[in-house]
C-alpha cells in the first residue's frame, strides 16, 4: 500500500502533554497533526500543524477537527462523546466514543470489568450507611465522573464521615491493603492485534496521590508480572479498545492482583517507553489507531520516570532550578511540557533515568528529586 505525504492526518482532542508527546512522534513519522484545546498555544498546539481553540464539549469544533483528519483520538477523557457518535464521525474516532463513555463513568467501568471476569476490589453502587457496613470501614469513596490524579477520591474512616462528602454521583469501594501499585500499558490495533509493555511499579505523592515515580520493570515476581499482563490484555479486549490503554492495578498484601482503573490513552505510567523501549507508547498509539502494524514493546534498559510537579506556592511563569546539575547525571533525559503557567502540584514535565541496574536508576532518581524543581 502506498501513502502520500502527509501519510496520515491525525486529530487529537486535547492539547496537553500527552498530545504534545504524541505530536512529536507523529511529526517524526511524517503525519499531519491537528489539535483541539481551549488554551491558545497549548503544549501540543505549539508543535501541531493546526490548533482549534475551543472547548472539549463544543460539537461544531469537534466535528471540524474529526472531518479534517483521517483518524482522531484523545489525550483527555472528559470530552463530548455524544457529538462524536454522529455516524460520519464515529468511524474515524479511536478509541470509540462508546468505550470512552464506559471509562468516563468509574462505576460503569467497574461494573463492566466485574461482569467480564476481571478481578476488581469489592464495591457497591451507592453511598450509604448500609453500603459502608457491608463493605466495612475504612472504605473508599469515589466520584463516578471527573476524577483524576487523586481528585474525586476520599477515605471514609467512619459512618459520620459520609455527611461531609461532596454532593456528587459516587460509589463505595473496599479499602485494599496495597503492597504495590502497578500499571500495564497495552496496545490493541484496529485489526485486533494486541501487545503489552512490561509491568511497572508506581509510587505516589503522599499529599495528593499524584503519581510521583515509575519504576520499570516492577520489582515483582515473573509469575505476577505475567498475570498482570494477561489481566491487562483481557481488559482491553473486553472493551474492544483500539489504541493504547493503561491498566492500573493493586497488588495486595496477599499477592492478589485487582484492577483499579483504566485510562483509554497514553499514560503517565508509560512515559519511560520513550527512552527505554523499542517503541514508545506514543508511537504505538499512532500505529494502533492508524491501522499500522504494532511495534515491539521490548524493554531495552531499566528506567525510572520522575514527575516534575509545580512546587508548593508556585504561581506564574515557570522557572527551572537545578537543570545543569541534573543533566550531569548519566542516563538522564529532561522533558518540559511547555505549560506557560506553573501551579502547585501541576504536572510541568518529567525526567527519565535509564541505567543497566534498576536500583542505581532509583538512587539517581532520588538525587533528581532533591535538586530539580519547578518554581515561579
Amino acid at each position: 500500500m502506498q501513502h502520500k505525504y502527509p501519510f496520515f492526518k491525525v486529530g487529537i482532542i486535547g492539547g496537553g502533554q500527552l498530545a504534545k508527546m504524541m505530536t512529536q512522534e507523529a511529526k517524526k513519522m511524517g503525519f499531519w497533526v491537528g489539535v483541539l484545546d481551549p488554551t491558545p498555544s497549548s503544549p501540543a498546539g505549539q508543535l501541531a500543524d493546526r490548533q482549534i481553540v475551543a472547548d472539549f464539549y463544543n460539537p461544531e469544533a469537534l466535528k471540524t477537527l474529526v472531518e479534517e483528519s483521517d483518524v482522531a483520538t484523545y489525550d483527555i477523557e472528559h470530552v463530548n462523546t455524544q457529538a462524536l457518535k454522529e455516524e460520519s464521525l464515529r468511524r474515524k474516532v479511536f478509541p470509540s466514543p462508546e468505550v470512552l463513555e464506559i471509562i468516563q463513568d468509574k462505576l460503569r467501568q467497574k461494573e463492566t470489568l466485574s461482569r467480564g471476569g476481571i478481578p476488581v476490589p469489592s464495591f457497591l453502587p451507592e453511598v450509604s450507611h448500609k453500603a459502608l457496613r457491608e463493605l466495612g470501614s475504612p472504605a473508599i469513596w469515589k466520584a463516578r465522573f471527573g476524577g483524576y490524579d487523586g481528585k474525586g477520591v476520599a477515605k471514609i474512616e467512619k459512618a459520620e464521615d459520609l455527611a461531609s462528602l461532596p454532593q456528587k454521583e459516587a460509589f463505595l469501594e473496599e479499602l485494599v491493603t496495597i503492597e504495590k501499585e502497578l500499571a500495564v500499558v497495552v496496545a490493541r490495533s484496529r485489526s485486533g492485534e494486541i501487545v503489552a509493555y512490561p509491568v511497572v511499579e508506581m509510587t505516589f505523592h503522599p499529599a495528593n496521590h499524584i503519581c510521583d515515580q515509575v519504576f520499570a520493570p516492577a520489582r515483582i515476581s515473573e509469575e505476577t508480572a505475567r498475570k498482570a499482563q494477561e489481566i491487562a490484555q483481557k481488559c482491553v479486549t473486553l472493551l474492544q479498545g483500539v489504541g493504547v490503554f493503561a491498566v492500573e492495578m493493586f497488588l495486595d498484601q496477599s499477592g492478589k492482583l485487582l484492577v483499579n482503573e483504566i485510562a483509554p490513552r497514553p499514560h503517565n505510567s508509560g512515559h519511560f517507553t520513550i527512552e527505554a523501549c523499542v517503541t514508545s507508547q506514543f508511537e504505538q498509539h499512532l500505529r494502533a489507531i492508524c491501522g499500522l502494524p504494532l511495534g515491539s514493546t521490548q524493554l531495552l534498559t531499566p528506567a525510572v520516570m520522575v514527575n516534575l510537579l509545580g512546587e508548593k506556592g508556585a504561581e506564574g511563569v515557570p522557572v527551572v532550578e537545578g537543570l545543569e546539575e541534573a543533566l550531569t547525571i548519566q542516563g538522564v533525559s529532561f522533558h518540559f511540557y511547555g505549560k506557560a503557567q506553573v501551579r502547585p502540584f501541576r504536572k510541568m514535565g518529567h525526567v527519565t533515568i535509564v541505567d543497566t541496574d534498576l536500583e542505581a536508576a532509583i538512587r539517581k532518581a532520588q538525587r533528581i528529586k532533591e535538586i530539580l524543581h519547578i518554581r515561579s
